[in-house]
Parts: C-alpha cells; structure tokens; sequence
C-alpha cells in the first residue's frame, strides 16, 4: 500500500499541515479517517469544465503538461513527465516529521513521496478532464488559508518552518486543488443507489460451538432464536449492505448468493466463525452514507490502482 492508498486502507494519521488541509475539503471520508486537520471556512469556488468529464475517461493514464521548470531544480519524482522537486518533498517531510515527533523510518519517507505520486496522478486526470486551477482560484484558496491561520503573517511564519519558498509553496497547492477536484469526481461517480442484502448472523468464537449451532440449524431450530441467545442486545442483525462494505469478504459473498431466510454454512473470519441468514434482498435500494462512504473510498483505492499501473513513474536518485 502507497500514498493516499496506504492512508485509506489503513487509515493513516499524515496530514502533512495546510497542504494535506486542501486536499481534505470536501470529502467527509477522508477528514473522518485522518487526525489533527480540522478544515474551516467554506471550500472554494471552483468552475467546472464543460460538459462535466467522465471518470471512466480519466482512467487511462494522465498526461500532464506541467509549467515548465529551470533544468537545475532537483526533483525526487517525476509522474508522466510531471516533476515533483525535491524542495517540495523536503518539506512535506518536515510536516510529517512534525506530526508524527519522531525521526522518520526508510517506510514513511516512501509513503510521502507515494502520496505526492498519487496527488499528481490526480492532478493529471483533473487537468486531462478540462479542469483547469487559474490564478484567481489559487489566490482565492491562499486568502482562505490565511483567514483559517488568522494572519498573512501566520501563513508566512509556517511556509519558512517547512522551508517552503513561493513557487514550491503555489505548485503544491495548484495540484493539491486540482488533486480534490479529480478525487471527488471519482467520488461522484459512486451510484447513490445498489443492489443490498438485509442479513443477521449468529458469532462464535470457536469451531466445535459454531458446527454444534449449525447442526441445531440443521435440526430445525429458529435462526432468530439462536441469533438472540448468541446477541440478546441486535440478534445478530447486520442491517442492509452492499456488495463491497463489509470487511470480511467471505461473509459477503456468502450473503450475496442466499435467498431471503437462507443460511449460510460456516465462514472463518478473523473476527471468528459465522452462520448468515439473509432476510430480504433488493435489487436497487439507497445507499446509507456510511456504505456510500465506504464505496467512495474503494471507488479511489481503485482509481489509483489502474493509473498507477498505466503510468510512467520515475523515483529520481536524488530523493533522500
């Protein structure tokens, strides 16, 4: 896991100070899975290309046509020709370095410079799709970024603790912009709506009690029973579900090819050893907010899975 993959998958805790701020607006599920940023103030306004783009458009591999840069500025990346200096990924390090407190280990190094890989990967589809972060925009972000510290001076205070300069500071914060808008059309592209099971299970901890239940299953004892007796407080009710919200996948796929009343034998999970009973299905019921959220983020996972793989990507021998 790299990058922003690493940080959905294993809810990290890098927010990297007012860059990884920008990119966090407008997206609850990754402000819900990273600590220590706490957005403020209205996200901006930002105008849409015409007509709007299509995510499956943008999954081939980005093409970037970056602002020409001076050929003695030392890079650590380049993306598709996208070049990610090595002041920026130094600073980026700071901000880790501060938030976490420690000297950072070879792994966290790598998972900076992953996470402005997969910036830029976003960026490139975002500008691929028309979308385009002009001047006023910039400035329009940079004003909001010094009302949230409470003075011009503030922001010019935090740019020189992580040894940001003016042109790394704006590059940074042009792809972190263009990064949000291309992640939250991925985002967008989650349909509201999916085909669900309503399920309950009986859990238990160890195999010769789970096979003892599904032989009195078997011998024509109540699910809903033995499903109370096991959780008096739900009765084992896992509620509606999607394919693709659960954690354990064995139980959804389990659940998935029952009928209405049902029962599954019995699946092994870390979590220990599962019957499942499918109440009701429907074909196209509304996602909660929370599956929604769920599948947003694989949605992402997903995204920069394939780009990633469709893309030339070049670590450079002068990155730490």
């Amino acid at each position: 896991m790299t990058g922003i993959l690493e940080m959905l998958k294993q809810g990290s805790s890098y927010t990297s100070g007012l860059i990884r701020w920008v990119l966090l607006i407008g997206w609850l599920a990754l402000a819900l899975m990273l600590t220590g940023c706490k957005p403020g103030g209205p996200a901006p306004t930002i105008r849409d290309p015409e007509p709007s783009p299509t995510v499956s458009a943008a999954l081939a591999a980005p093409t970037i046509s970056p602002t020409p840069m001076p050929t003695e500025v030392s890079l650590a990346a380049r993306v598709n020709s996208y070049p990610i200096t090595l002041a920026e990924y130094q600073s980026e390090l700071a901000m880790f370095q501060a938030d976490k407190g420690t000297e950072l280990a070879a792994e966290d190094k790598t998972s900076v410079l992953n996470d402005l890989i997969d910036q830029a990967l976003l960026a490139g589809a975002a500008e691929k799709n028309g979308f385009v972060v002009d001047e006023a925009t910039l400035e329009e972000r940079i004003q909001q970024l010094i009302m949230q510290l409470g003075s011009e001076q503030a922001l010019t205070s935090w740019l020189s603790t992580y040894q940001f300069d003016q042109q790394t500071f704006r590059l940074s914060l042009r792809r972190s912009i263009a990064a949000a808008w291309m992640r939250d059309q991925i985002a967008a592209s989650v349909p509201e709506t999916a085909e669900q099971v309503h399920a309950r299970q009986v859990l238990l901890y160890n195999q010769e009690q789970a096979a003892e239940i599904y032989q009195q299953l078997q011998s024509g004892n109540s699910f809903q029973n033995l499903a109370l007796k096991y959780d008096p407080l739900t009765g084992g009710d896992l509620g509606w579900f999607p394919r693709g919200y659960l954690p354990a996948v064995e139980i959804e796929q389990a659940a998935f090819n029952l009928q209405p009343e049902e029962y599954s034998q019995i699946i092994e999970s870390p979590a220990g050893f599962h019957i499942i009973q499918v109440l009701e299905r429907d074909p196209q019921r509304p996602l909660s907010p929370d599956a929604r959220l769920v599948l947003q983020n694989q949605a992402l996972i997903d995204w920069i899975t394939q780009a990633r793989a469709e893309s030339q990507i070049e670590i450079l021998a002068d990155a730490p």
